[in-house]
């Protein structure tokens, strides 16, 4: 297919999986978190909350500097993991996919929350009358009713990973093949001269492909929503 050179679409797979792998990581630790924050009481639960909504107020490029001074070579995180297990994070895609968990965490910890807060308690505390254990209650209610939130939030944290740069450019850099993803392909094209056009396709196929996850996240979420309504 002519539309894209082999360059651009290895930049939009290169999105795809770096989005992916945001997702996959992030997702356990937004589902306790927010668990934390909607349930819990515990003195700090404010500065929790405050620190969970940092990315959402914080400069990107703050973000991706923070995180090259954590997870760089030199950095207490980044040399701890060289050193013990030879992983290098910092200009790798690996390195681009934590940048972007990061920068979406709140999306997804916001959307899981708001469901959890949802939930009616009376179904679990009649679970617990009837002698179900909390990972029971969990399991067999509590989650299957947060579907809806963590379903949500975790298509809009895959779209918003597609579109990430501020970050992921402070931090993994801009390397064609191994970190340029698709906004930083977009940001290449505009520096090259005559990259306009290549600006322009690749900024539409951006637009197509956050459109898409935004309507199949409200879809999906509907959906569960009444399949959800016609089980309890």
């Amino acid at each position: 297919m002519d539309f894209l050179t082999p360059q651009e679409w290895q930049a939009v797979r290169l999105s795809f999986v770096v989005a992916t792998r945001s997702v996959l990581v992030s997702l356990p630790f937004a589902v306790l978190v927010a668990w934390l924050l909607a349930r819990g009481r515990f003195v700090g639960r404010s500065w929790l909350d405050a620190f969970v909504h940092l990315p959402l107020v914080l400069p990107p490029v703050v973000t991706g500097w923070l995180l090259l001074l954590l997870f760089g070579v030199r950095g207490p995180l980044g040399a701890l993991l060289q050193d013990w297990f030879g992983v290098r994070l910092v200009f790798t895609a690996n390195g681009a996919a934590l940048a972007t968990a990061v920068m979406s965490f709140p999306l997804l910890v916001r959307a899981i929350r708001l469901s959890l807060e949802s939930i009616d308690t009376g179904l679990e505390q009649a679970a617990r009358t009837l002698g179900a254990r909390p990972l029971d209650r969990f399991f067999s209610i509590t989650l299957p009713l947060m579907a809806p939130g963590i379903l949500a939030g975790t298509v809009t944290a895959f779209a918003a990973g597609l579109g990430e740069f501020g970050a992921v450019i402070t931090f993994a850099s801009n390397v064609q093949g191994e970190t340029q993803t698709l906004p930083l392909a977009i940001y290449s094209a505009t520096q090259t001269p005559g990259g306009e056009a290549t600006a322009a396709k690749l900024s539409l196929i951006s637009f197509v492909l956050a459109v898409a996850a935004l309507l199949f996240a409200d879809r999906l979420s509907r959906r569960v929503q009444r399949w959800i309504g016609r089980t309890t």
